[in-house]
């Protein structure tokens, strides 16, 4: 009983060896490229909140000139600004994926 103890014990001894080594080596390599800290970051967030406000004021845009040029019923403002609202979420979500797939490829490289 107290073999299979002591094995349980060095297999999590193990285990946790193994992942502060993956977080040293991490940290090891985010001192060796210092670009991708806290400047990349906050590029990053620049990069994702103009991708979701340029399609969303271009659609609001678009719909006040409808709007201006073709009133009815529906307001051609309020149904573009969703719509570019929805396309910039699309759009910084596909480029957040994009990124965090760059990342794990870097860091399954070393």
């Amino acid at each position: 009983m107290s073999e299979s103890i002591e094995n349980k014990k060095s297999t999590d001894q193990t285990a946790l060896s193994r992942k502060i080594a993956a977080k040293a080596a991490l940290k090891l390599k985010m001192q060796r490229h210092p670009a991708q800290g806290v400047w990349f970051g906050l590029g990053m967030m620049g990069l994702i909140g103009w991708s979701v406000v340029v399609p969303t004021l271009l659609g609001a845009a678009l719909g006040i000139w409808l709007d201006n040029r073709h009133p009815g019923t529906h307001s051609w403002t309020l149904m573009l600004l969703i719509t570019g609202l929805v396309l910039g979420c699309l759009n910084a979500w596909h480029w957040v994926g994009k990124e965090d797939k760059e990342m794990r490829e870097d860091h399954d490289d070393d």
